[in-house]
């Protein structure tokens, strides 16, 4: 375990770090996003585009609803999470720049596996390290964290989304009582980085003792 870490609540001069933490959790996801924003920012490179939306308090996946790790001063990793209260009022992924009407198209939805959601949970839509962070127990830290936010805002579960081929984030979610009750298949993009399924997991809240 890691002695010199400390945890705070994100602020705005975080935002570009929090941007690429989230390159990091979505293994490709965010960078296909970016990447399909970049006539709404001229001139910015896709972790820029990043930034700035995470920048805007209004954001659900910005800066407000982020916390962050500190080790020795440097920022270790992130975890952003939030409450989906109704499965109609949020989606579980950053998606809310694309086109509500979409051109008629013979290309599959790249984003659509992403709607995967339990409504009434403490939604964990990224938690990542950057590589000199890992393995030292910041992850479960975090986790033990999201038990606390669900339980402050009265949830009694947990839940994120997972690629089922990312083998070592499965496994550490696994551990932490992470049980798997959805499913869809990955649609394949040059820009992701996994392909197989994309699994919904949630957790039980743990109660106080």
């Amino acid at each position: 375990m890691v002695l010199n870490v400390s945890f705070r609540v994100a602020t705005i001069d975080d935002c570009y770090a929090i941007a690429q933490l989230f390159q990091i959790a979505s293994d490709g996801v965010c960078d296909y996003i970016w990447s399909t924003l970049a006539a709404e920012y001229p001139a910015l490179t896709p972790l820029e585009i990043g930034a700035k939306r995470y920048a805007n308090p209004d954001n659900p996946f910005g800066y407000k609803n982020c916390l962050i790790a500190e080790s020795n001063g440097a920022i270790a990793g992130m975890m952003t999470s939030f409450a989906t209260v109704n499965a109609a009022d949020s989606s579980p992924l950053e998606t809310q720049s694309t086109p509500v009407d979409k051109p008629i198209s013979d290309q599959p939805d790249v984003l659509a596996p992403y709607s995967l959601e339990v409504p009434n949970t403490w939604y964990i839509c990224a938690l990542a390290l950057f590589p000199e962070f890992r393995g030292q127990g910041i992850g479960t830290q975090f986790l033990k964290l999201a038990h606390q936010q669900a339980k402050n805002h009265e949830l009694s579960e947990l839940s994120l989304l997972c690629f089922e081929q990312n083998v070592r984030a499965f496994q550490l979610y696994q551990r932490h009582g992470f049980q798997v009750i959805g499913r869809t298949p990955v649609v394949p993009h040059p820009l992701i980085h996994y392909t197989g399924d994309l699994l919904l997991m949630t957790a039980p809240v743990i109660p106080s003792t």
